[in-house]
């Protein structure tokens, strides 16, 4: 029998999935549910980075360690407690430090890719597509990467072209066919409502 039960946040960049996960989260409290972000995965990009906005593509699985998170979610199932890396956007380089992640009965994962890889999907109990439109995703992007990770306007609107809407396209909008339920923007709320009842009761 499993230790916990993950659940998998996915969507576009911007689309509100890690509002979600964050709210979820906050439902169950901490001492029942602990949250994963993809991002932690990264590959360390460093020596590979030219300049904002530049040919590092971020948004492609293959900048991620997804074997690394499967191997962790695995550990969790077993009731372990995991070393989740630590990823440093304003160098692009993964810090020497971990986070020590402890098993608890709800384990939320939030990423744009999640549902588009085979060695995740097996894992996750419960999968989650959140839906919103480009432009909207566009903006939030836009004015969390300047605000908390230091990017530039223009750099950020030339990821979006060259990287992120391709990406999205080719990688994030497909997978959503393996999601358990899509929530739109309309129903955001009563979703997120509907699912914390049911995690409550498993608990």
């Amino acid at each position: 029998m499993s230790a916990c039960t993950i659940i998998a946040i996915a969507g576009g960049s911007g689309s509100g999935k890690t509002t979600f996960a964050r709210e979820l989260q906050k439902e169950l409290g901490d001492h029942n549910c602990g949250l994963i972000y993809q991002d932690s995965y990264y590959i360390d990009q460093s020596d590979k980075f030219d300049k904002d906005g530049g040919s590092v593509n971020f948004d492609h699985p293959d900048s991620l360690d997804f074997d690394l998170l499967a191997k962790h979610l695995g550990e969790l199932k077993k009731g372990k407690a995991v070393d989740v890396p630590i990823y440093e956007f304003s160098t692009h380089s993964r810090k020497v430090e971990s986070i020590l992640f402890p098993c608890r009965k709800i384990i939320i994962v939030d990423g744009i890719l999640l549902l588009s890889q085979e060695v995740l999907r097996p894992l996750f109990d419960r999968s989650y597509f959140i839906d919103c439109p480009e432009d909207i995703r566009f903006e939030r992007r836009l004015n969390r990467d300047v605000v908390e990770r230091g990017r530039t306007p223009e750099g950020v609107k030339a990821q979006f072209d060259s990287q992120v809407k391709p990406m999205h396209d080719q990688f994030v909008e497909t997978s959503r066919v393996h999601a358990t339920r899509t929530v739109n923007q309309d129903d955001f709320g009563d979703a997120l409502e509907i699912l914390a009842e049911k995690l409550r009761d498993e608990i």
